[in-house]
């Protein structure tokens, strides 16, 4: 079958591997339909090895090469005798946390994205998303419900991410929120702030072609160019009582744009880093308690959330596909897909590879 696989930094080859072996009785196969480019996938593309081993993982033995892709779904082709929830010819969405079952604190509290034995179909295991098919544990897999489209089993891991993010920020009716970065990550969050209920909704970037785009998919969101304007300034200004947002989100991984969270917040607000920081990332504690403010992390989400998840898209109170700008062929995807979206202007979000192309 056709694989994109990563070798090195910048050295994304599409390739003929093996198909999936015969799943065990635990486990299976399925024929891939849509992944999306994550921006995980990108900085291993560009600066990598980052999350993919160099050595073997201390549970799934996987190292590189590695196909990539842990954002999508397809339709279940083979199946171990073990697995009851989903039969052949079910569509499925990936949740692609692979973790041991039984004895590990996190996992048996569903929170296997904590676990110190964790490892990501696309990152760690033995295939991901962009292969034209992939052998994955049951409890992978989630059947999708009939109103969603193929393309939208792919959506489901990024929301996943944005729901959990507005999870932990707490976010309630009525809350005025600021989202920094108008990446597909960060439009997410907002989609999933308006689902929660927040009645004001901010968002700051330095990309006026991404800030035009979110504005298209939310007319009523507050678009802000800290070029042009102080992020936290224009906050306080829309706000009631001028005293700033109930919540901040970071989906950027920069350290201007969690100094403006912290700023932008009201007294006893809460902040929440989303994106990846490089390093360290200094903020003014004076600040932080000053304002009382509680700051949180919010890593990926717990496998828990994907039934949930999937209802809030079926139901389209999460319109997530409108973030997506593209779809391209596994053949075109390096040029097309990866380059496109390294491409400094900012003028792709999400992108999806279509396996049927």
């Amino acid at each position: 079958m056709k694989a994109l696989r990563f070798h090195e930094a910048k050295k994304l080859l599409l390739e003929e591997i093996d198909d999936p072996t015969t799943p065990a009785d635990d486990e299976v196969v399925i024929e891939n339909r849509f992944v999306g480019i994550c921006g995980t996938d990108l900085h291993e593309y560009a600066y990598g090895p980052i999350f993919v081993p160099t050595e073997p993982h201390p549970y799934t033995k996987a190292a590189g090469p590695q196909v990539l892709g842990h954002e999508y779904g397809g339709v279940v082709a083979k199946v171990g005798k073990d697995v009851t929830h989903v039969t052949v010819g079910d569509r499925v969405s990936v949740q692609p946390f692979i973790t041991p079952r039984g004895g590990d604190y996190y996992v048996d509290r569903a929170d296997f994205q904590l676990s110190d034995n964790m490892a990501l179909a696309g990152l760690s295991w033995i295939g991901g998303g962009m292969a034209q098919q992939s052998l994955l544990k049951g409890y992978n897999v989630y059947k999708i419900p009939d109103q969603l489209k193929d393309e939208d089993a792919a959506l489901v891991e990024p929301t996943a991410v944005a729901v959990y993010a507005c999870d932990r920020g707490g976010i309630k009716p009525g809350d005025a929120v600021l989202v920094t970065g108008a990446g597909p990550i960060g439009l997410l969050t907002l989609l999933s702030a308006k689902a929660a209920g927040a009645a004001q909704l901010f968002l700051s970037d330095v990309n006026p072609t991404r800030l035009a785009i979110a504005k298209e998919i939310l007319p009523d969101v507050v678009t802000i160019n800290p070029k042009d304007q102080d992020v936290g300034d224009a906050v306080r200004a829309a706000t009631e009582g001028g005293v700033g947002c109930d919540v901040a989100l970071e989906c950027v991984g920069n350290t201007l744009a969690l100094q403006t969270c912290v700023d932008a917040v009201r007294k006893q607000g809460v902040v929440v880093q989303v994106g990846l920081h490089k390093g360290e990332a200094p903020i003014n504690w004076f600040t932080v308690v000053f304002k009382d403010i509680d700051l949180r992390g919010s890593w990926a989400y717990p496998g828990r959330l994907w039934p949930r998840v999937m209802r809030l898209l079926a139901s389209d109170q999460i319109p997530a596909r409108k973030v997506v700008t593209k779809t391209v062929s596994l053949d075109n995807a390096v040029k097309d897909g990866f380059d496109a979206l390294l491409d400094p202007a900012g003028t792709q979000l999400k992108i999806l590879i279509d396996l049927k192309q």
